[in-house]
């Protein structure tokens, strides 16, 4: 069976850089139409959009590096998030982000699907799927998904797997589990999906990674699709 897929690997740094500035970066790492993963780099006073919903997609978040305040829901509700939270908004929710602290941010910004966020960014469309909140306040803010560094289901067996988000969060539409693979352990066997894309970033360590015939070496930062 031949699959219309582009497998990508990526070094750390490595990636389409869109913007590059001294206020901030944005590289993006992979773009499929399942999703685009960004890798962004806001200094102290960056901000993302105004408060705004997407229709059709989820807009998440995983950080890296430093804290970002998120506000979420009808209520404009306030949170920070440190290095290991992910935070996500499926369609309906209200959302915005910004770098409020005096320290740089770094984190991953996924679209699920990516309603060809890619090209919004790049300056290429302006009707992406992204408006202002409605008059209802969009749905509520249980809807979100706000998990902090080490929160989650953990499933516990050859690895651990911390399940930051799964099942019916996000719609369904992204999955995001943090993995902890002891020395010598193994993931599954070479495999495939039909469906869905796969990603992996290493956050520390070293993996090795096995993409149809080719074998690597991933060390942190590195990028696998």
């Amino acid at each position: 069976m031949e699959l219309d897929v582009q497998p990508l690997l990526l070094a750390p740094g490595e990636g389409e850089a869109v913007t590059d500035r001294r206020e901030r970066t944005l590289r993006i790492k992979a773009e499929t139409e399942q999703l685009i993963v960004t890798w962004f780099r806001y200094e102290p006073g960056q901000k993302g959009p105004d408060p705004h919903i997407h229709r059709h997609h989820t807009d998440a978040f995983y950080l890296l590096e430093g804290d970002l305040e998120f506000t979420l829901g009808p209520g404009l509700e306030t949170s920070t998030a440190a290095p290991g939270s992910f935070v996500a908004a499926p369609p309906g929710v209200v959302h915005t982000f910004r770098n409020a602290s005096d320290s740089t941010a770094i984190f991953l910004n996924v679209h699920a699907p990516s309603m060809r966020f890619g090209d919004h960014i790049r300056g290429r469309i302006e009707d992406f799927d992204q408006l202002d909140p409605p008059a209802d306040g969009g749905r509520s803010l249980e809807d979100a998904v706000l998990s902090g560094p080490g929160d989650g289901e953990r499933i516990e067996g050859r690895s651990t797997t911390i399940v930051k988000a799964g099942g019916d969060d996000c719609d369904g539409q992204l999955a995001v589990y943090e993995t902890i693979l002891p020395p010598d352990n193994t993931g599954p066997p070479l495999h495939f999906h039909r469906r869905t894309a796969e990603t992996f970033l290493v956050l520390d360590g070293t993996f090795e990674f096995t993409l149809g015939d080719e074998h690597a070496i991933l060390e942190p930062g590195f990028f696998a699709l």
